[in-house]
């Protein structure tokens, strides 16, 4: 019996603080949620437990294995090496962060007269909707763009045009399991107070997918939502844009 961390995965929101603050590397997040992935990483400090914002850390008094600190060395050693790209919360890319987009003066050209550029309007990481924890704290009462996966290769504008303002998730509904999208998406419209979405998609058939996912998840969601549906012809340029207004 000795004391070692707990996690309340219904508190734990992915921000991935926690996997930071362990400095033995016994917290990853996997599917957006904190894990203890072995009991002899945790030395039962509780370094990560002042740094959860929800309060999904505790102590408890258990079996458990012994704290191998050998084992901590080796694992933590293994992750420092020049070809690990990974950080103790898994991803190095996953970790959820409101990004302020910077407004400095825009380079001109050499005549110094005519702007030239196009400053991000990114507000969010990650934007990949399969990484994005369901209730990151700049989901609270944001508007949603969620644009498919090749529509930020094709739409040269898409930073000026359809960004701004947003919060960004992208998706495939070819590639991806669309099942985990719909119930995922719901419950960020229901935890977040969401009530408009800009959906940008590709004239290509597989991309109609990306639309009948967000009206699944917001119909599931039971929340009145505005869609915006973007139609993008593959050569960058806009199809049709309507609006959808709830009932």
């Amino acid at each position: 019996m000795r004391k070692i961390i707990k996690i309340d995965e219904s508190k734990c929101d992915g921000c991935g603080l926690c996997a930071e603050a362990c400095h033995e590397g016994a917290i990853v997040i996997e599917n957006g949620k904190a894990k203890l992935i072995s009991d002899s990483y945790c030395d039962g400090l509780g370094d990560c437990i002042g740094e959860c914002p929800r309060g999904a850390i505790s102590f408890e008094m258990r079996e458990a294995a012994e704290y191998d600190e050998a084992a901590v060395k080796a694992r933590m050693a293994a992750k420092k090496s020049p070809c690990s790209g990974t950080l103790p919360c898994g991803c190095p890319g996953s970790m959820a962060r409101e990004l302020k987009p910077n407004k400095p003066e825009k380079p001109v050209h050499e005549e110094g007269k005519t702007p030239c550029g196009q400053e991000s309007e990114l507000r969010n990481w990650p934007v990949q909707l399969a990484l994005v924890p369901v209730q990151a704290p700049y989901l609270e009462g944001a508007k949603l763009l969620i644009a498919a996966d090749c529509t930020a290769f094709s739409f040269p504008n898409f930073h000026r045009d359809l960004l701004p303002g947003k919060v960004c998730l992208v998706g495939c509904p070819k590639l991806d399991e669309t099942e985990p999208y719909i119930e995922k998406l719901a419950q960020i419209i229901k935890l977040n107070g969401i009530s408009e979405i800009d959906v940008a998609y590709m004239e290509v058939p597989c991309c109609g997918g990306l639309v009948k996912l967000v009206d699944a998840a917001v119909k599931r969601s039971g929340m009145p939502v505005t869609l915006k549906l973007i139609k993008l012809s593959l050569a960058g340029k806009f199809l049709e844009v309507r609006q959808i207004f709830p009932n």
